[in-house]
């Protein structure tokens, strides 16, 4: 099966478990930090459905490594809230040849493969490591892209500041945690955990902070969010961008598949 035809099946099935959101409300948020709170009023989220899935379609540039140069990529992803899930389908091309890729997170357990021309794999990571990591995106994709969902009875809340908290991710028996820098405006301008992994090869894993600063803010589907981010790691002596990321499509609510 190619990685499209199983992104598309796994999203299926996952839509599977549709059920009609209610509306947020101030009595929904009225538990959270603050300035956690300020944030999702920022983001036009009160009054609105709450947030079972969301469909986003990025474009934009990525490094295998630090030596290499950027490549540009197109990726698709479906977020599901109900049972953590995400599903996330990235297509470009190295040297002339098409390269595919595929994150898969549900269960609380994650796998990522990448093929060559759709057939020579070239990674296919697994395991602990991979799970906690990809634990990690899933809480970035709720703060950045869906904050609605920050209502979550799985996350736990520790202020930092007046313009800062910490959050603390429980998925079954993963937890993780991240530190959330707000702006004076409401906007969350960055997301910092040391809870995620550096891996080349699926096979060897590094211990590394990791951080997805924000760019401007725009409406989309009626609510803000962040129109571009960058993913970076930060080793001890200085930082390396791997990701540049340009929103151009997101929809909530997505009773049924649409693929690009």
């Amino acid at each position: 099966m190619s990685l499209k035809k199983h992104f598309a099946s796994e999203v299926t099935e996952a839509l599977k478990r549709y059920l009609k959101p209610g509306i947020l409300t101030e009595q929904d948020i009225c538990h959270l930090p603050e300035v956690v709170q300020k944030y999702i009023r920022y983001a036009g989220c009160i009054g609105k459905e709450k947030t079972w899935n969301f469909r986003a379609v990025f474009e934009g540039e990525m490094k295998l490594d630090e030596k290499q140069d950027w490549i540009k990529i197109h990726s698709e992803q479906y977020n599901f809230f109900d049972s953590p899930s995400r599903f996330f389908h990235i297509t470009a091309s190295m040297k002339g040849m098409p390269v595919t890729g595929l994150h898969v997170y549900k269960n609380a357990t994650a796998t990522m493969q990448i093929k060559l021309a759709g057939m020579i794999t070239v990674a296919d990571a697994r395991g602990p490591k991979m799970d906690q990591g990809e634990t990690v995106t899933v809480l970035n994709d709720m703060c950045l892209m869906a904050p609605a969902s920050l209502i979550s009875p799985d996350i736990s809340w520790e202020p930092i500041d007046d313009l800062s908290v910490r959050a603390s991710f429980n998925n079954a028996g993963i937890r993780i945690s991240a530190r959330l820098a707000f702006n004076a405006s409401g906007e969350l301008a960055n997301f910092m955990s040391d809870d995620r992994f550096l891996s080349k090869d699926g096979k060897t894993y590094e211990s590394l902070p990791w951080s997805t600063p924000m760019g401007e803010y725009q409406e989309f589907d009626g609510r803000k969010v962040p129109a571009s981010g960058e993913t970076t790691w930060h080793y001890p002596d200085h930082q390396y961008c791997y990701g540049k990321f340009w929103l151009k499509e997101i929809e909530f609510n997505i009773p049924e598949l649409k693929l690009l």
